[in-house]
């Protein structure tokens, strides 16, 4: 199954590049098909982290990092001028666009901490957490260069935190709040 999601984890970024497509697409081949896959071989969703965190204490020492580093990205002309990647035109376009943000990282965690982290780390903690961050790492590049590494360090972050709680919860809401944050630091300043 891991090998198939691989190949499927490629798609939605080769096939649309306008954002509501995108989300669709993401729902379709993050996340829809795998929990058919999953419903078809009889395995539950909390299996695959689909379930709420033991606590959330990880998640907000990594919210904290999050907050830190997003200062620390002002200081690339490369990230201030790609983020945020569509023109807000009001408080009412970034909580839009933020939202299906959301469902962008809420896919893109259920699929690589969810769906392929968690069934390989029966078997290899270490294999199951390069396993997921290769293909995560490839999917940043063409964004500003310095988010290869962090994607790829944070994918292991992200991966630790989230087979230590369980739940790939703590994964999304690091990645989407410090998304937006970030988007938001790049707005104003």
């Amino acid at each position: 199954m891991t090998i198939i999601l691989a190949f499927l984890s490629f798609t939605p970024a080769l096939v649309s590049h306008d954002l509501k497509e995108w989300v669709f697409l993401l729902l379709v081949f993050y996340v829809l098909t795998p929990i058919l896959i999953l419903k078809a071989l009889k395995i539950p969703l909390q299996s695959v982290g689909i379930r709420k965190p033991k606590s959330f204490k990880s998640t907000l020492i990594l919210l904290g990092a999050a907050v830190v580093l997003s200062f620390i990205g002002l200081l690339s002309p490369e990230m201030k001028s790609y983020y945020p990647r569509y023109p807000y035109h009001g408080p009412l376009d970034f909580i839009l666009y933020e939202a299906l943000f959301g469902i962008v990282m809420l896919s893109h965690e259920l699929m690589f901490r969810g769906f392929m982290l968690f069934p390989l780390a029966k078997r290899s903690n270490i294999i199951a957490i390069v396993a997921q961050d290769i293909p995560y790492t490839i999917l940043h590049v063409g964004k500003p260069f310095v988010e290869i590494p962090y994607a790829f360090i944070a994918g292991i972050v992200f991966a630790i935190i989230d087979l230590k709680e369980e739940s790939v919860i703590p994964s999304f809401l690091v990645h989407w709040i410090g998304s937006a944050f970030f988007d938001f630091l790049c707005i104003i300043t």
